[in-house]
């Protein structure tokens, strides 16, 4: 935790930029443009994780951007929170401009934040992709856009750190972590459109395990993911069809057998997107069918937008 004194000193006296190290600027024009002088544009990771939605952001990850994001979130320059969540707010427009739905009809426009570990809360001081989120609805209801945060998402078991996972076993270790609060399922299917938002994505595989879990509870089946290809809502078996019975596969690094046996039986609950814990809907908890979504078309219900992006999923050419 820092000193009393280092508080009091940035109050009274700029501190350096947290991207360049330019003196006693909060930001400088070059790392803020860095952030949101490009246009946001859809990103793909390689391989692409299946049930992974649209994703778009807003810069590379990297040199300037990079110490932004870190500053911000491991550092607690919590003022930096305004211009990420600017350049969130531009990634998020992108991906509505994209999907078609530049003027949204039929209910708000949700953002709903990736969740970070309780631990992780705590030893930073803050939930980082929380404040940029709030950070980035504020700047589009100021342009006039119906938006809402809707922190619905939390990890329903322990997951292993992420670092030094390659793509596949991180889908492995975050398969079935994630569940939506009890009774949000109104709110999430009364949407114009759900995006799921964070501040970083290298592989997708924490943005694709959002969208599975939200997708149980809205009813979505047959969505055409990111990728090009059909997710029915379930992860189901990793880098395989995904019929029947989820699977988890084997274990990877640092993951115990207990967290990869509870993610297996997470998975295999849900199997037909049963919405476990909407009390509202007697129909979803019968026959395991959500009703339709009154706001949502179920080809692109639900996008995500991110602040950064691995420099490879910008350069990976798309025709």
């Amino acid at each position: 935790m820092r000193g009393w004194w280092r508080d009091l000193t940035d109050l009274v006296l700029p501190a350096d930029c947290p991207g360049c190290g330019a003196p006693r600027v909060a930001l400088c024009a070059g790392c803020r443009s860095a952030l949101s002088g490009a246009a946001p544009r859809g990103v793909r990771p390689n391989p692409w994780p299946r049930g992974l939605p649209a994703v778009h952001a807003a810069a590379p990850y990297g040199g300037a951007v990079r110490a932004v994001l870190l500053a911000h979130k491991e550092r607690g320059a919590l003022p930096l929170a305004e211009v990420l969540g600017e350049a969130l707010a531009g990634a998020v427009r992108a991906a509505l401009r994209d999907a078609g739905a530049g003027q949204v009809e039929g209910g708000p426009v949700l953002l709903v934040p990736v969740p970070s570990a309780r631990r992780a809360v705590r030893a930073r001081g803050h939930d980082p992709v929380r404040r940029l989120a709030l950070a980035a609805a504020g700047r589009l209801r100021r342009a006039g856009m119906p938006v809402s945060v809707l922190c619905v998402l939390r990890q329903r078991r322990a997951v292993a750190d992420q670092a030094g996972l390659n793509s596949r076993q991180r889908q492995l270790n975050l398969s079935g972590a994630l569940e939506v609060a009890p009774d949000a399922g109104r709110l999430l299917r009364d949407a114009g459109r759900i995006v799921v938002v964070d501040d970083l994505m290298t592989t997708g595989a924490s943005l694709a395990e959002a969208a599975r879990a939200l997708r149980g509870v809205c009813g979505v089946h047959g969505v055409v993911d990111g990728g090009g290809g059909t997710t029915a809502g379930v992860t189901g078996r990793v880098g395989g069809t995904g019929a029947g019975t989820p699977e988890v596969g084997p274990r990877a690094p640092g993951i115990g057998r207990r967290a990869q046996r509870g993610a297996q039986v997470t998975a295999e609950r849900q199997v037909g997107n049963r919405p476990s814990r909407d009390r509202g809907d007697d129909r979803v908890r019968r026959t395991g069918k959500a009703r339709p979504a009154s706001g949502m078309s179920r080809s692109d219900a639900i996008l995500a937008a991110v602040v950064a992006a691995s420099t490879a999923s910008f350069e990976i050419n798309r025709n």
